[in-house]
């Protein structure tokens, strides 16, 4: 026995109205309902019904508190949308029903809170209006998006232009003269119109673009004048969805690719289907099914051997929820063919698919084979010819199939079934397309700052007192003669004993003189002090010298290459050098010292731009016993950068800093005095690389005539 007990609201007005409609027919012509949108206008919610003709008079309604809704009945009236449910989510307004009843169409708008309402025609369209309420959470006033214009004079739109989205999606971004412009936004067929109201349009901007190479929905965009407003009419292509918004004096139309999946019932993400309550006991399977089916848009066909009762109840669950679950527990199968739902069990649905694919399998080696040329304008032939005869399930040809690739004419001759050649036709539309190319330049700065500071010091002295030689005009009394030097000889040839040659360095005992720097010797100052008397001396040299040297060395290498395709350009020397080979004998080899820069772009939808690189930049070292030795500089690193922008991938900084003190013991650590027992040198090193890269995609040739 089957008993309804609890129905939801809108499950009995939709499958009663639906069950009515398909025995009381259509009489008469009616007022159909074409479009609903809504808006928002002066902070309220704006509601408008276009119909296909006028109404007679201001239909009749209730309100509803718990759930919010407003009903409106308008007698005679049909429903020639295509679909009973629209979404609008603007303010207090979350959808609008249309239910269709024998002698009526009933408008349901669903609330968040109640509100009141008022009515009026206007032309072919139900104007509905409700009063503003203020919604629970909401800290921001209603937005100004889509109000009416409440300017005076008409004002001249600023511009106009055309933006791809990070998700694929098309933005028509239109810059208003004030936030006070009235804009209406509706859908006409597979069209979007925009109308900005009391505006003009500057011809700069009245053109027809084509956006078709952005790779969005949208494929033109087409604005221009009529009257006193403004028209931009948008095509897009596909299933597709919308969004407007205001910000300001910004208007952003932005147009997305509606995700479907054609095996859902509804498209969203779980559950989305209206909600519906059902309450049965030991109801017939196809009974059930059929129920559901009048609720629905869709045509359900029941295999013969779908059988058997349920009992259930489901209070406000989705409808296609529901059908799962009727499914599941009779373990049935579902396939969907567009509107077309066929239900069977299980094994029989899987049994016929077998069925199908063995017989195409069968078909497929018999039917005749075509041969088909392609020809290919940015890929080689034979790198498509080795995808398509490929092992295993890489495979794209038939067992029967086969490719010639002609590398003169860079075309492929392909020969298989009908079905196969148009697999092969999509894949070469995708493959055969022109590679973007990236331009990179890196910049590798190296700098280099050095200082040195060298003091020293030569102290020596004489005693020319005695014969030296047997010259009489050197005598001194007695044989207590005082003599010094910097070395024993200095001090003989001092007193005679020996006829060594007195110089500046055997008489100097203190010898601490600075160290040249950067190949130029330090610069001395000297001074002696003797007695011509008694021809005593003592002599005494400064020398000091300070160096200061800055360098810098900028390289840089950059090259052009294809996106995803790797590129290597390198400048250096190489080296030779002996090496010993396996048979004792000695060979020549060659050590290399390149600046090389290999990279490997990859283009982001975003725009920007990955790079793999590897950077070396090497010098000439030190001259070994072995060989030339190689200064080394390497990196390697992965980076995503923007396009146009420069990056700093890495860098080396040296910092070397000595400082040496030579000195005479004890004497050198007299205060003051010890500076001339002292020999002092300070050096000071600094060493700093840095890497920058810039990349930048060059931008594509047009066609000629675009």
């Amino acid at each position: 026995m089957m008993k309804t007990t609890k129905w939801s609201w809108r499950a009995i007005v939709a499958v009663g109205a639906m069950l009515a409609s398909a025995c009381w027919g259509v009489a008469q012509a009616a007022p159909a309902v074409e479009s609903v949108r809504g808006s928002m206008q002066g902070g309220v919610e704006v509601v408008r019904i276009d119909f296909t003709e006028p109404l007679t008079s201001v239909p009749t309604g209730f309100a509803i508190q718990s759930p919010a809704r407003i009903a409106l009945d308008i007698p005679g009236a049909t429903n020639a949308m295509g679909r009973s449910a629209v979404d609008i989510n603007v303010g207090n307004l979350r959808s609008v029903n249309v239910v269709q009843a024998p002698d009526r169409a009933r408008l349901v708008l669903n609330l968040k809170t109640p509100t009141n309402y008022r009515t009026q025609v206007e032309g072919k369209s139900l104007i509905v209006t409700l009063d503003g309420v203020a919604l629970a959470g909401s800290t921001q006033p209603a937005p100004q998006t889509f109000a009416e214009s409440r300017n005076r004079d008409t004002q001249p739109i600023r511009d106009l232009d055309f933006r791809r989205g990070p998700d694929g999606s098309g933005r028509i971004v239109v810059d208003l003269p004030s936030n006070q412009v009235g804009v209406d936004i509706r859908q006409q067929g597979q069209t979007l119109v925009v109308e900005f109201l009391k505006s003009t349009l500057p011809e700069g901007l009245r053109r027809r673009m084509d956006v078709t190479d952005f790779g969005t929905p949208i494929q033109t965009v087409s604005t221009f004048q009529q009257g006193d407003r403004v028209r931009m009419v948008i095509e897009p292509r596909g299933a597709w969805e919308h969004s407007a918004y205001q910000s300001d004096n910004q208007f952003v139309v932005e147009v997305r690719t509606q995700r479907q999946d054609p095996n859902k019932l509804s498209q969203g993400p779980g559950y989305t289907g209206e909600k519906l309550s059902l309450n049965f006991q030991n109801i017939e399977v196809r009974a059930l099914l059929q129920v559901i089916a009048d609720f629905t848009n869709f045509n359900i066909v029941t295999s013969d051997s779908v059988s058997g009762g349920v009992t259930l109840r489901l209070k406000d669950v989705p409808w296609d929820q529901a059908l799962d679950i009727i499914l599941q527990a009779k373990g049935l199968g579902m396939r969907r063919t567009g509107n077309v739902l066929w239900i069977a069990p299980k094994d029989e649905i899987a049994a016929k698919e077998k069925l199908e694919l063995e017989s195409n399998a069968a078909i497929q080696s018999l039917e005749p084979l075509r041969t088909q040329g392609f020809v290919l304008n940015y890929t080689r032939a034979a790198d498509v010819a080795v995808q398509l005869t490929g092992t295993g399930s890489s495979r794209i040809l038939s067992a029967r199939g086969s490719v010639i690739a002609e590398p003169r004419t860079n075309q492929l001759f392909v020969t298989d079934v009908p079905a196969k050649l148009e697999q092969v036709q999509q894949l070469i539309s995708r493959l055969d397309i022109a590679v973007r190319q990236v331009l990179i330049e890196a910049r590798i700065v190296e700098a280099s700052d050095t200082f040195g500071k060298t003091l020293g010091v030569r102290l020596g002295g004489s005693d020319l007192r005695g014969v030296r030689n047997g010259d009489a005009g050197y005598s001194v009394a007695g044989n207590n003669r005082v003599a010094f030097g910097g070395t024993y000889d200095a001090v003989s040839g001092t007193t005679g004993e020996s006829s060594t040659a007195l110089t500046t360095v055997n008489t100097n005992f203190v010898n601490l003189p600075a160290a040249g720097v950067g190949g130029f010797p330090a610069s001395t100052f000297a001074i002696s002090i003797f007695n011509s008397a008694a021809n005593r001396f003592l002599n005494l040299e400064l020398s000091a010298l300070e160096a200061d040297g800055k360098g810098k060395l900028v390289s840089s290498p950059r090259i052009v290459t294809a996106d995803k395709t790797k590129a290597l350009i390198e400048q250096g020397t190489e080296f030779p050098y002996q090496q010993a080979t396996s048979s004792g004998a000695t060979s020549v080899a060659f050590r290399r010292a390149t600046l090389k820069l290999e990279v490997t772009p990859q283009i982001t939808p975003e725009g920007n731009i990955i790079l793999d690189l590897d950077i070396n930049k090497d010098s000439r070292g030190e001259t070994t016993a072995a060989g030339i030795a190689i200064n080394t500089k390497h990196i390697r690193t992965q980076v995503l950068v923007e396009n146009g922008g420069t990056v700093v991938i890495g860098g080396i900084f040296e910092l070397t800093e000595t400082e040496n003190e030579t000195r005479v013991p004890l004497l050198g650590d007299i205060p003051i005095a010890g500076n001339l027992f002292k020999n002092r040198l300070r050096n000071t090193s600094k060493q700093e690389m840095l890497v920058f890269i810039t990349p930048k995609m060059v931008a594509d040739r047009q066609p000629a005539g675009r």
